[in-house]
């Protein structure tokens, strides 16, 4: 586990804010491009974001899209634990240090916590419940739902602090599919440089190669392909406290089969939904939002019966502390302090240091 700390802000200002919404659009866009964006130079821009890095207050990690399980190369399910007394944070502790968990929050409701797993197949995922969590101490019991098609997901999630023409001239440096780049069998130079690009997504093309062993030409294409096909997302993520949306609120609902893509097509278009994924399980649908306070959360859920009244709402949750986070580890604030590097599937990857 990669570990880092420093002073945390208590707000951003309006060119921090500017700042992480330009990286949201073009996280890998250099520090000249930005600077010109939003009408500075690159050393001030540069400075500010190693300042907030460091703070843990904003960063970039990069994660498997998911047109990889559409092609058949992993699959998602979001895992929910019951843990006995006194023991939860020890269960969170082991399960923040598994390199396929990439995401584990703490909530309320009938379970103590839910995970976001990546497995090689539903037999690998059976294998991993069966064997490594149940003989974790403290798991009392596991709930599994397999993730059918993904509609959206955080790296489209904007904080929205910059203007039309700003957003038009960074989508120009974003990461862009291109249409005849279908997705390919990844091999294990792929899956080291999608290990190393969950702990930092603006990793040079020098580094990257200096982990993976290849020549800086060689990583240059490979992660260009990977962008190009689709089957990798660089997100830049900020602080829960510094985004005015704080409180993490997760449904489980179900809509009639022949209203699914209607209704998935109506719900993520809402500003607060982070993620909108079909589910293979006694519900049929799952959402994850970002709300601004907890009455705002029933808010939510009101807005949300307005724009899809075919979806019936079954189970929520609110997540008490989002651990973790695409493999970055927050605080109960919500800061970040560290990172266990992603790997698609156990075996995969580079190996994480135990904390």
């Amino acid at each position: 586990m990669v570990q880092d700390s420093g002073p945390s802000p208590r707000s951003l200002d309006h060119v921090d804010q500017a700042l992480v919404h330009a990286l949201q659009i073009a996280p890998r866009a250099s520090w000249t491009r930005i600077g010109a964006v939003l009408g500075l130079d690159a050393v001030t821009v540069a400075r500010r974001w190693h300042r907030l890095t460091e703070a843990g207050a904003a960063w970039i990690g990069a994660h498997p899209a998911p047109v990889l399980a559409a092609s058949g190369q992993g699959c998602l399910a979001f895992v929910e634990i019951d843990c006995a007394p006194g023991l939860l944070h020890d269960v969170a502790r082991a399960l923040t240090a598994a390199p396929h968990v990439a995401a584990l929050s703490h909530v309320t409701g009938d379970h103590d916590l839910q995970l976001n797993v990546m497995a090689r197949d539903p037999a690998a995922l059976s294998r991993w419940v069966r064997q490594d969590l149940a003989a974790l101490d403290g798991v009392l019991g596991v709930r599994t739902h397999l993730a059918g098609p993904v509609h959206t997901e955080g790296s489209r999630w904007r904080l929205r602090a910059l203007d039309r023409g700003q957003v038009a001239q960074l989508a120009a440096a974003a990461p862009r599919r291109r249409p005849d780049t279908p997705a390919f069998p990844l091999d294990d130079l792929d899956l080291r440089l999608v290990t190393a690009l969950s702990v930092d997504g603006r990793a040079t093309y020098r580094a990257l190669a200096d982990q993976c062993g290849v020549g800086p030409d060689t990583v240059r294409r490979r992660v260009g392909r990977l962008f190009a096909a689709d089957m990798l997302h660089a997100r830049c993520e900020v602080a829960r406290p510094l985004s005015e949306w704080p409180v993490t609120v997760s449904l489980w609902g179900h809509v009639p089969a022949d209203r699914l893509r209607e209704v998935t097509r109506r719900v993520t278009g809402m500003r607060e939904v982070r993620l909108c994924a079909s589910v293979i399980s006694r519900h049929n649908l799952h959402l994850v939002a970002w709300v601004r306070s907890l009455d705002d959360a029933q808010g939510f859920e009101v807005r949300l019966a307005e724009r899809a009244p075919d979806l019936t709402v079954a189970e929520r949750a609110v997540a008490l502390w989002p651990m973790k986070h695409g493999g970055h580890l927050l605080d109960e604030e919500g800061y970040r302090v560290g990172a266990t590097p992603l790997a698609l599937w156990p075996g995969s990857g580079a190996r994480p240091r135990r904390p």
